[in-house]
């Protein structure tokens, strides 16, 4: 079964829009797993629009099930995550002012960081997964540098899913296959929701983990949080 990561960035959102302390983030993140997250992931940014680098410690404490921090390696991120050690760290290539992230790494121009950097957070037992377009030749690149597994950018699939949902999964098929062939983890996220989801996991294959927030946290909003979360992993079965 494909993991569900609960991405918890949009109820930080929520809390800093208003100052103090709610939603709490933290008991977010411990109600998420009891109604059923397989993981949790944060993505916090270097002007701490949303996760607070505290809340990545204070979290840290209480996480049970796997912790995946993501962002771009910036030295503050790399020592964020060296001291915190998640389960897994997702490397994205966003820029500082970016509203979302917006592209995967090209694995080829960017090969000597990328290698670097994976083989330290490897050497201190973190999982490390890299943020890539569907692009068979970046899985390829993927592979030389190290890491454990790839995420997919899954925005151009979410945008054409309505339209052909077999042309939009077309690329991601192959980038699948691509990593299978190189024996490389697959994740996916970006855009996922009710609509579409339950199509990528049936058609992926080797399907690890998704990491879903802005769509399931505006989902709660109608449905709960409890009910969304039952939602979003029947999808996935």
């Amino acid at each position: 079964m494909t993991q569900l990561s609960v991405n918890i960035n949009k109820i930080a959102t929520l809390r800093n829009a208003r100052g103090g302390d709610r939603p709490n983030v933290v008991q977010a993140a411990k109600d998420c797993e009891r109604f059923g997250a397989q993981g949790i992931t944060v993505h916090p940014r270097p002007d701490e629009r949303h996760i607070r680098y505290q809340d990545v410690y204070d979290l840290k404490e209480v996480v049970t099930t796997e912790f995946n921090i993501e962002g771009n390696p910036t030295p503050d991120f790399l020592k964020l995550v060296k001291e915190t050690k998640p389960a897994q760290a997702t490397l994205v290539p966003d820029a500082p002012d970016a509203i979302t992230s917006n592209a995967g790494w090209n694995t080829i121009k960017h090969k000597s960081f990328l290698t670097d950097v994976i083989l330290e957070l490897k050497e201190l037992g973190i999982r490390t997964s890299i943020f890539v377009d569907p692009d068979e030749k970046m899985i390829e690149g993927a592979a030389l540098v190290g890491t454990d597994r790839v995420e997919l950018y899954t925005e151009d699939y979410a945008k054409n899913y309505h339209t052909n949902r077999e042309q939009a999964i077309a690329p991601y098929l192959a980038a699948a296959r691509k990593a299978q062939e190189y024996g490389i983890g697959l994740n996916a996220g970006h855009d996922l929701d009710l609509d579409n989801l339950k199509y990528l996991h049936n058609t992926l294959p080797g399907l690890l983990e998704v990491s879903i927030g802005h769509a399931l946290i505006c989902d709660a909003l109608y449905f709960g949080l409890e009910n969304t979360i039952q939602l979003y992993l029947r999808q996935l079965k």
